[in-house]
């Protein structure tokens, strides 16, 4: 099977994690796409300024609920401590050995840092390192591993949710249904 693994912080998932998935799932005709969310994820967001993990977790899981071919992991969450893409990659070759085919698919945004990222080298060996192409995005300055996937975002990101939130503009244009009444049932985002 083909399977698409698509990380985040998803703090909160929108519509354009799930355009970006949709997107990877039917171009590179995977048979599922697994949303994991990260602990602590290793660049950008500090622990201390996400939302917990396992409310995280709950509504990755409602905004998946109605793709019958999306599955929402736990597996950083249980591992705890920072979330790494190579550790990640490792326990799902573990799960899904071959004949099992996997891609990991980011954003160009993260595309553009990897130079950054723990075992580049290790990970490209473990999986189809799948980026999508952005605006503006020089595909000539990644390595020859990275498979493009031509994707046109949504101009979406979770920042700019959480502070539409905090100013009380709706967002429900954004965010899917199922999770957006998880934040509000829970008042995130508020403060």
């Amino acid at each position: 099977m083909r399977i698409g693994i698509l990380g985040g912080t998803f703090d909160p998932i929108h519509n354009g994690h799930l355009a970006l998935a949709e997107a990877a799932r039917t171009q590179l005709k995977l048979g599922k796409v697994i949303l994991v969310p990260a602990f602590i994820p290793p660049l950008g967001v500090k622990s201390d300024q996400l939302t917990a993990a396992s409310i995280r977790y709950e509504i990755v899981r409602a905004a998946a609920k109605n793709f019958p071919d999306y599955e929402v992991s736990d597996l950083e969450i249980k591992r705890q401590g920072t979330s790494f893409t190579v550790d990640t990659l490792r326990e799902f070759r573990q799960l899904y050995p071959s004949p099992h085919e996997l891609f990991f698919i980011t954003g160009g945004d993260w595309g553009r840092s990897l130079d950054q990222w723990k075992d580049i080298r290790t990970i490209f060996s473990l999986c189809t390192f799948v980026v999508a192409k952005r605006p503006g995005y020089e595909k000539m300055k990644l390595p020859p591993e990275v498979q493009f996937l031509n994707f046109c975002p949504l101009d979406i990101s979770s920042t700019q949710i959480r502070e539409a939130m905090r100013q009380n503009i709706s967002v429900s244009h954004l965010v899917p249904a199922s999770a957006l009444a998880i934040i509000n049932l829970r008042q995130l985002y508020k403060k």
